[in-house]
């Protein structure tokens, strides 16, 4: 959906992540679409089940769409966001470049995006490590060959990255089951769901970010989690410690181009972050 540009603003919002990013963002009164942007946005560099630590905090200075009356009908991109991890702060921007898509990058023209998410899903807490271990329904030791994230049933499973359903349906011990395939090198695998996301099928096209399934407990399962795994050529490899492969690096006049719109970004969200500080002391 297009809107006018006059009718676009832009919102400043800031707070520290006390339980998770979705719960305190929306103490914040950051809207959920902007959220899962965020999360989106952040997922190929952040464990944010072992990264984030009480007191972390953040920062996102995103468009909201009004009408002519002064409604808010939809939100559009995040133009900015930092996300503070003991101390340190990770910052994305946005740039719109020649071919006309909407990329982020950080402050040094790095893409933010990689090729998979490490930890598709959020809110969740990482419940069994890549290994072996003593199976939790079987009794013995076998070969782990995924982590698993403890989370309430319901909770949305993300594609960790862009590709192609290759199998989507019942699998044994694996209880509903989705596979993709995102190139001819890396696969990723979520299993015992309690149901599919919207148009999930064996042949789907998907993009990183879609909801795909919902945290469940179907197959051999002492609760509700997501079994997550990582195939590389084919094999299941630690997706806690495998490398992601990294995204483009500005270079030339792009990257001076993309330095010219951090700059007027940064003097925007500036003014904003005043402006809401004026408000909150009113």
């Amino acid at each position: 959906m297009h809107f006018d540009e006059a009718f676009s603003e832009q919102v400043f919002a800031e707070g520290r992540i006390d339980s998770s990013l979705y719960v305190d963002g929306r103490k914040a009164d950051i809207p959920p679409s902007v959220l899962v942007d965020l999360f989106r946005l952040y997922s190929w560099d952040v464990d944010f089940q072992r990264d984030i630590r009480g007191g972390d905090g953040f920062r996102v200075l995103y468009e909201r769409i009004t009408n002519d009356q002064g409604e808010s009908v939809d939100n559009g991109d995040v133009l900015h966001a930092s996300l503070t991890l003991s101390g340190k702060a990770l910052q994305v921007y946005r740039y719109i470049g020649a071919t006309g898509h909407v990329e982020y990058f950080n402050e040094k023209g790095e893409s933010a995006q990689k090729a998979l998410m490490r930890t598709p899903i959020d809110g969740a807490r990482l419940s069994s490590r890549y290994g072996k271990r003593r199976h939790p329904v079987l009794g013995y030791t076998k070969m782990h060959k995924g982590v698993d994230f403890a989370a309430a049933s319901g909770t949305p499973i993300y594609a960790a990255g862009n590709g192609t359903v290759a199998f989507a349906g019942r699998k044994g011990g694996y209880g509903k089951y989705v596979k993709i395939r995102h190139n001819d090198t890396y696969s990723t695998a979520y299993a015992h769901m309690k149901g599919y996301g919207r148009g999930i099928r064996t042949g789907t096209r998907v993009r990183q970010g879609q909801i795909i399934g919902y945290v469940g407990t179907t197959g051999r399962s002492t609760g509700p989690h997501l079994h997550y795994e990582i195939m590389m050529s084919g094999r299941q490899v630690n997706p806690l410690r495998v490398r992601m492969p990294s995204g483009r690096k500005l270079k030339g006049d792009e990257l001076r181009r993309f330095m010219v719109e951090k700059a007027r970004i940064d003097k925007l969200g500036l003014r904003q972050a005043l402006a809401a500080l004026s408000t909150s002391t009113d």
